[in-house]
Order: structure tokens, then C-alpha cells, then sequence
């Protein structure tokens, strides 16, 4: 069972990783989960999927080279606006498991509120 600090650590951590490049903090977490240096709540477990690790991979790389094109990078970045912020949230309240729906909302938001700060910080 993970203890507070823990879960508060990886809540933000994911939250405001998942800004800065959402494919990647996806596929580490997977892989850290699946390796077993770190214990991914059960919300979050699904990340050790090598499907889901293989997509992240992907998509990672897919964005790695959007990065380096003009014009396709200010595409990528607004469209993406609307993908990382979210998922910052949802995977912040996935690293509290299943708990209290109050403590699971306030996840949620401040998950949001951490993903939309470090979007803003990196525009």
C-alpha cells in the first residue's frame, strides 16, 4: 500500500510531467511500474501494458519530430493544449486509486490546475 507522501509525489509528478511531454511521462511510468521500481496504483497499472507503452513509444516519437518542423509545431502545441491538460488530470487522479470521491475530485483538479501551469510556464 502506498503511503501519502508517495501518492502525493507521483499525483503531481504525473500531472505536471504529463504538460511537459504527456507521451513520455506515460511510457515511463508504465515501464517503471512494469520493471518494479515503482508501485503504480491499481487506476494506474494499466500503463505497464506493453500496448499501451508501445503507443506512448509512438506517439512520443511521432512528437519529437512535429517538435522540430515549423508550423507543425504551433499545430501539435494547440491541438495538444486540449489533450495534455486533461490527461494531467486524470492521470494525477488515477495515482490516488480508489479512495474517497472527494479526494479523487480534488486530485483531479489540482492534477488540471498543476498541468495547466506547466503548460503555461513552457509557452
Amino acid at each position: 500500500m502506498m503511503h501519502t507522501v508517495q501518492i502525493i509525489a507521483l499525483t503531481m509528478g504525473a500531472a505536471w510531467a504529463s504538460r511537459i511531454n504527456l507521451y513520455a511521462a506515460v511510457f515511463m511510468l508504465g515501464f517503471l511500474g512494469s520493471k518494479g521500481y515503482v508501485v503504480l496504483p491499481p487506476d494506474l497499472q494499466v500503463l505497464s501494458d506493453p500496448l499501451v507503452m508501445f503507443a506512448a513509444g509512438l506517439m512520443y516519437c511521432v512528437e519529437f519530430f512535429a517538435d522540430k518542423t515549423p508550423g507543425v509545431d504551433t499545430a501539435w502545441d494547440a491541438l495538444h493544449t486540449f489533450i495534455r491538460i486533461p490527461a494531467g488530470a486524470v492521470l494525477a487522479m488515477g495515482a490516488v486509486g480508489p479512495t474517497d470521491p472527494a479526494v479523487e475530485l480534488a486530485a483531479f483538479l489540482i492534477g488540471g490546475t498543476l498541468a495547466a501551469g506547466s503548460h503555461a510556464a513552457k509557452a
